[in-house]
């Protein structure tokens, strides 16, 4: 894994939305690895480097809003020649109840415009996503404004526990052991 994506929007009023789920998991990441995120203007996003040599990888949070999310995806894996597969990208899902979360390789993108972004700009949809459940407004339309509003607190404290869980399969993910990562994820989230 070279690159490690956080989806979300800019500015203090996202900061709390169901929306931003994936820059909170980079963040609590960068703070476990004692990394800073760091404005890169060529890369459209705030960016960390962890590791060294072959271990290495980089943090990413775009800042050019969710819908074009694929801008800054791009920007930093042609300047560093880093290919889909390499790819980690971390955002809300509504398909799943808060305190769940997910990890596949690749598949639909779900209506969700950040992916439809970086898949675009990628030509390719086969990239890791980490899914993490934010629950579903329960009709289709109502789906834009609930993905941009901060969760109650119930659903607030599932979220945290399920970042704070995801993360502890960050080895894994890191060593390309991406069926014990599955495995050892979706036990735990069956078990909430």
């Amino acid at each position: 894994m070279k690159l490690i994506v956080g989806l979300g929007n800019p500015g203090k009023k996202y900061v709390s939305t169901r929306h931003n789920a994936g820059f909170q998991w980079v963040s609590e990441l960068a703070d476990k690895l004692q990394v800073t995120l760091r404005k890169e203007v060529k890369f459209h996003g705030l960016c960390a480097r962890t590791g060294q040599g072959g271990d290495e990888a980089w943090l990413l949070c775009p800042q050019t809003y969710m819908n074009a999310s694929g801008k800054s995806v791009s920007a930093i894996c042609n300047f560093y020649k880093i290919n889909p597969d390499q790819i980690l990208v971390i955002h809300d899902e509504i398909d799943l109840p808060p305190g769940v979360s997910k990890l596949k390789m690749g598949g639909g993108l779900g209506g969700h415009n950040g992916l439809k972004d970086i898949a675009a700009h990628l030509a390719t949809k086969d990239f890791w996503r980490l899914r993490v459940g934010v629950g579903h407004p329960g009709d289709k339309s109502l789906v834009a404004d609930y993905v941009l509003r901060s969760p109650s607190k119930g659903e607030e404290i599932e979220i945290q526990k399920t970042i704070i869980r995801s993360l502890e399969i960050w080895p894994l993910i890191i060593q390309g052991d991406y069926q014990t990562a599955m495995l050892k994820l979706h036990t735990k989230s069956s078990e909430t």
